[in-house]
């Protein structure tokens, strides 16, 4: 009993720092709901290195496994693997509208490593899905 209390107490601290915003959240239900995949949740994970260091993918998963940290932001399951979760501790997913790139996620993580621009402001696109700023 004591260990799973210990396991949970673990699990809400790690997660309590990732943030799903609103226009993320409606997003997901709104796919989820076109698509009608009941009971599947956002599963966000390290999809390889790019110009931001770490490149984040996302898909709908209703595969949860034992290992896997989960919770919940505005209604939406999120999934993170146990690797995946030291890189989006602090992070924010947000749905954007860019009219340059489009509409899509944007992960804004500070464990990922992001490079400087003439202006001082550290930002780069992660193959159009999801961006990491820092």
């Amino acid at each position: 009993m004591l260990e799973e209390l210990d396991t949970k107490i673990i699990t809400e601290t790690e997660t309590s720092t990732i943030s799903l915003s609103t226009a993320a959240s409606e997003a997901v239900k709104n796919i989820l709901t076109e698509r009608n995949l009941e009971g599947y949740a956002l599963r966000v994970y390290v999809a390889g290195g790019g110009c931001c260091g770490v490149n984040f993918g996302m898909a709908l998963d209703n595969n949860i496994r034992d290992v896997d940290t989960t919770f919940e932001a505005h209604g939406v399951q999120v999934v993170v693997d146990e690797v995946s979760i030291d890189y989006l501790r602090g992070a924010t997913i947000d749905f954007v509208n860019d009219p340059v790139r489009g509409a899509g996620f944007a992960v804004d993580s500070p464990m990922a490593k992001g490079h400087s621009h003439e202006h001082g402001e550290s930002a780069c696109a992660c193959g159009g899905s999801c961006s990491c700023n820092n």
